[in-house]
């Protein structure tokens, strides 16, 4: 099996892991959940090596985390000493004879709420969800945040060390702490979909599954009726505009093909209308968020209509005054450049200076494409090259570079 296949069942499944392991074993031990995890995922690393992939690969990475779990509790005695009071009449192993999809379900959406205390700062709780329940590496957290690796690993750092200290999450939760949450709990499944539909590291853009992990978790999250339906709901329909085009984009020699470049035939149009769905149904409500906004984005492309970019650029122009971020910045430019002009869309994308951003030269040469100013679309797009790490993206300049060329 390929490394990126491999990474991406690492990841689905060393959340689901870690939430049943906290479940078990007390949140205060976050970090002893995380070794057995990371130790499970070595002894798989050494087994699949020489036996290759097991046909259920979840199934035998809770097997072993299991294994693991209760040679911890052997080694220092907690078993007898803080689990076996708290389960009267059982036995630890009696709860571990399988660890079934529902109890898996029931832990990770549960943990993330957990991890979202209050007792813990924003970006603490964040990057401690990514971490810990969404399996993200450092450099992952660092991209997903706009932070550097030095400062997330110290925010990483002092809330464990905080938790520890303070026994400061608590598992028994209220209905008020459920629905006081919900907002950070929307922001983690959020960011995991990014990373799987665009990874900011990983040399596969697109990982499907893991995609698919953070809808799952939306949808749980929609049967739970909490007061903020409405951006649960726009963030369904963000997410179900984006995966209808999963095929069109893994089509193609490179696997990874740009919107422009994909076969809308092969867009999922039962995707699509699932997301219509849920986007009329978040419209119903009295507040609009960034998931309102960006899946209004996400619905125009799927669309022709003769006023497309004009409503994408007032759309961007609103998510803006909620939520900056370069990304953004860079992709209402070329809307402004749809919608009305290139020159003054040029203008615009030069005042945002981002110059080691290597998707900021592609933006600038594809405006100069649009310009017809081949010139300067070549410099543009070898200052891209230049910045770009990733073979897909490499590859991806360089045909451009060789059609501007010609």
């Amino acid at each position: 099996m390929e490394e990126s296949k491999l990474t991406e069942i690492f990841k689905t499944e060393y959340s689901k892991l870690i939430a049943v392991l906290c479940q078990f074993y007390g949140v205060k031990e976050i970090q002893i959940a995380e070794d057995i995890v990371s130790e499970t995922f070595l002894t798989a690393m050494k087994t699949w090596a020489h036996n290759g992939v097991p046909d259920q690969p979840g199934a035998w990475l809770r097997k072993v985390a299991k294994n693991k779990l209760l040679d911890q509790y052997k080694r220092n005695k907690i078993y007898e000493n803080n689990i076996l009071p708290n389960l009267p009449n059982e036995k630890a192993h009696d709860h571990w004879k399988e660890i079934s999809e529902n109890i898996i379900e029931d832990s990770q959406l549960k943990m993330i709420f957990v991890v979202c205390s209050p007792k813990v700062n924003d970006k603490a709780k964040i990057c401690l969800a990514l971490r810990i329940l969404c399996g993200f590496n450092i450099n992952e957290i660092a991209k997903a945040i706009l932070s550097n690796t030095e400062t997330v690993n110290k925010i990483l750092y002092r809330a464990k060390k905080k938790i520890k200290e303070e026994g400061s999450l608590q598992l028994n939760l209220t209905k008020e702490d459920y629905e006081d949450r919900v907002e950070s709990v929307l922001r983690i499944i959020y960011l995991l979909f990014n990373e799987g539909y665009y990874s900011s590291l990983n040399e596969q853009n697109l990982q499907v599954e893991i995609c698919w992990e953070a809808m799952r978790l939306a949808i749980q999250l929609s049967q739970k009726g909490f007061k903020q339906q409405s951006s649960i709901d726009a963030l369904i329909s963000l997410m179900c505009f984006h995966a209808s085009r999963f095929d069109a984009r893994n089509a193609g020699d490179s696997n990874d093909l740009t919107f422009y470049q994909q076969d809308k035939s092969m867009w999922d149009k039962a995707l699509i209308a699932k997301g219509v769905k849920y986007l009329n149904q978040a419209s119903t409500g009295q507040i609009v968020t960034k998931y309102h906004l960006e899946a209004s984005i996400a619905y125009w492309h799927t669309t022709d209509h003769p006023d497309k970019w004009e409503n994408i650029l007032q759309l961007y122009n609103r998510l803006l005054t909620i939520e900056y971020s370069s990304t953004i910045a860079m992709n209402r430019t070329y809307a402004f450049a749809k919608a009305n002009s290139v020159n003054q869309a040029i203008e615009q994308a030069s005042k945002l200076e981002l110059k080691t951003n290597n998707l900021y030269y592609c933006l600038m040469a594809e405006l100069y494409k649009m310009k017809g100013d081949k010139e300067n679309e070549v410099i543009f797009l070898r200052k891209a090259l230049g910045l770009s790490k990733k073979k897909q993206e490499i590859n991806l300049i360089k045909s451009k570079l060789e059609q501007a060329s010609q």
